[in-house]
């Protein structure tokens, strides 16, 4: 793995590799500087055939991700404000496309651009500390990174409105209730519980997560008969797998299936 100032990287004997936002004096901030590092991490993740699944957390009991350093933003232009949006979009559609499932571990203040961090993944465990929002109106500006877009997408239309418009925080409670956390944990917990979710995802047939994430992904963007359609290609390919007869013949025998990846 690459050498990284921004960011802590683990990978444990298990392929599950634990990213840690690091910049706790600024609540985990995100600057261009530690965009461009998980933009090169997420490649290397992506080609470590090692790792099976990517849990995401910020340094600290306070943070995940504050929000974009607002410091570095203030001053920049509308062509500069553009292309920082797009630098951090393809970056968070990366991560949302990474061919392995991504977990945040959302351990404190998931603000702005750490709610569209957070969002990009495809779960969501929050400790009860987690505070969610999209504030940027009380900045003069829309959210950038994804989030006027992934938010609608999880909560429905009339509670992201309401989330973006007001700039409103909401607690862990009232995400899970709305939809946009899976879970809600005991922060003493939140890793642990992030690290069991990950071994259960481990324990499936690689190959049959990764298309179901494409699946969901690929059928949000589409009409619905479109991806039926590609669902009933990927369900059928997934027959020409080792994995498939691996996981029948193993329900048939009453055994644990022991899935390989091909």
């Amino acid at each position: 793995m690459g050498e990284y100032t921004n960011l802590l990287v683990e990978i444990d004997s298990e392929g599950i590799s634990t990213v840690t936002i690091n910049r706790p004096k600024a609540l985990n901030a995100l600057n261009a500087a530690t965009v461009h590092e998980l933009d090169q991490l997420f490649d290397e993740l992506a080609a470590n055939d090692a790792v099976k699944v990517v849990i995401v957390t910020g340094s600290g009991e306070k943070s995940f991700v504050a929000g974009a350093d607002i410091l570095e933003m203030k001053d920049k232009t509308a062509v500069e404000g553009r292309q920082w949006g797009q630098l951090a979009q393809g970056v968070f559609n990366k991560i949302e496309n990474l061919p392995k499932p991504v977990i945040a571990a959302v351990n404190g203040y998931a603000l702005g651009g750490g709610c569209e961090l957070a969002m990009a993944c495809d779960i969501r465990i929050a400790s009860e500390k987690a505070k969610f929002g999209q504030p940027e109106v009380s900045l003069g500006i829309p959210p950038g990174f994804g989030g006027t877009q992934r938010l609608s997408r999880l909560v429905g239309k009339g509670r992201a409105k309401e989330l973006l418009f007001t700039g409103d925080m909401i607690d862990a409670a009232e995400a899970y209730r709305i939809g946009l956390a899976n879970q809600v944990s005991v922060p003493e917990e939140l890793i642990g519980k992030a690290k069991a979710m990950a071994q259960k995802i481990i324990s499936r047939a690689p190959i049959a997560v990764q298309v179901c994430k494409t699946a969901v992904n690929r059928g949000l963007d589409v009409d619905l008969t479109s991806g039926i359609a590609y669902e009933a290609e990927v369900f059928g390919l997934c027959f020409a797998t080792q994995d498939q007869k691996e996981g029948m013949t193993a329900f048939i025998e009453k055994r644990k299936a022991n899935f390989i990846g091909k």
